[in-house]
């Protein structure tokens, strides 16, 4: 036997070592006195001005705010101030995705039209927007329907066509769509390239690319800003006193109070109301995001390996008949 071999039989194989003596860890938590002390000011500063509130502040009057929290007028301002809100984002969502679409056609005359229509309705406050829309029943006083240059075939009189609520709608309503288009743009955008491609490569036609591709994609990045312009628009309801229409919940309220001499308590009552309704529409919000958000984030269980670790061995240090130099003592036959 060669002195290489020798050597090689003569080699013990490494041992495994002992494995420790298992204990648990004992961690130490990490303390933070001043979030603590925080928490605590917090705490007390709220519990202060809640008891200064009930006690201390005879202008607020409890008792008006409950006597109007359900008045009749009150619970009706609440309907058409929920009307106002439901019928401006209808509208505003399908006439925002509709200049979504158009900033993002190749046709140039199209881009720009939609771009003067952002540029116009976000660039101006949406209370001027609204009186102006109030002015349009005294600027248009008719209207007339007929082929242009000959005489009309029907002269419809503005103030009766168009109420004061129906204004109030289509001045939220196109304020709005432009912000909605710029949400459903930065929507569309997020998705993919190559899903687009994808579903030309298959045949389908821009309209079932676009619905059964990349919209139901698109959702979960549109759904969140959407609900907050729901809220925003549940808000901005309280400006419609500048077309002017007051049967909505702010405007319905100040007009009680001109009549108790107790503006404070209808504030209240208005927020209230204001806050049970956002309330409502953020745990709807919740529900739609989670929906819309199935199979984003969630990951495969990581396999685990059909062997231990501890049972796969190692070549170069599992083999008790190398060399010193890592060639194998064995010959090709089996003997040594």
């Amino acid at each position: 036997m060669s002195e290489a071999s020798s050597g090689a039989a003569g080699r013990v194989a490494p041992q495994p070592e002992a494995p420790l003596d298992p204990r648990a860890i004992e961690a130490i938590k990490l303390r933070h006195p001043w979030r603590t002390v925080l928490a605590v000011v917090l705490v007390i500063i709220a519990g202060l001005f809640i008891y200064d509130a009930a006690f201390n502040r005879p202008v607020y009057n409890w008792a008006e705010v409950g006597k109007y929290l359900f008045d009749t007028r009150v619970i009706s301002a609440i309907g058409y101030t929920l009307q106002l809100t439901v019928y401006s984002m209808i509208i505003a969502v399908v006439l925002g995705v509709v200049l979504a679409i158009m900033r993002l056609s190749p046709n140039p005359v199209v881009r720009a039209v939609a771009w003067v229509y952002l540029w116009v309705f976000r660039g101006t406050p949406v209370y001027v927007q609204l009186v102006f829309w109030g002015m349009v029943p005294v600027v248009y006083k008719t209207i007339e329907l007929g082929i242009p240059f000959t005489e009309a075939v029907m002269t419809i009189t503005t103030k009766d066509f168009l109420s004061y609520f129906t204004l109030a709608v289509i001045g939220l309503a196109l304020n709005e769509a432009a912000y909605m288009a710029e949400i459903v743009r930065a929507g569309l955008l997020s998705v993919d390239k190559g899903q687009d491609e994808a579903a030309v490569a298959l045949g389908l036609g821009w309209w079932h690319t676009m619905t059964r591709v990349v919209l139901p994609q698109a959702m979960r990045v549109i759904i969140p800003p959407t609900g907050n312009e729901v809220i925003s628009m549940l808000k901005t309801t309280s400006l419609v006193t500048a077309v002017p229409f007051t049967l909505e919940l702010y405007t319905r309220t100040r007009d009680i109070a001109s009549v108790t001499y107790q503006p404070v308590p209808m504030l209240i009552v208005a927020s209230f109301w204001y806050l049970v309704i956002t309330s409502i529409l953020m745990v709807g919000q919740y529900y739609v995001e989670k929906h819309f958000a199935k199979g984003v984030a969630q990951r495969p269980d990581v396999m685990k390996p059909s062997v231990e670790t501890g049972v796969v061995g190692v070549v170069g240090l599992d083999d008790p008949e190398l060399t010193d130099d890592g060639t194998s003592s064995r010959r090709p036959g089996g003997t040594s």
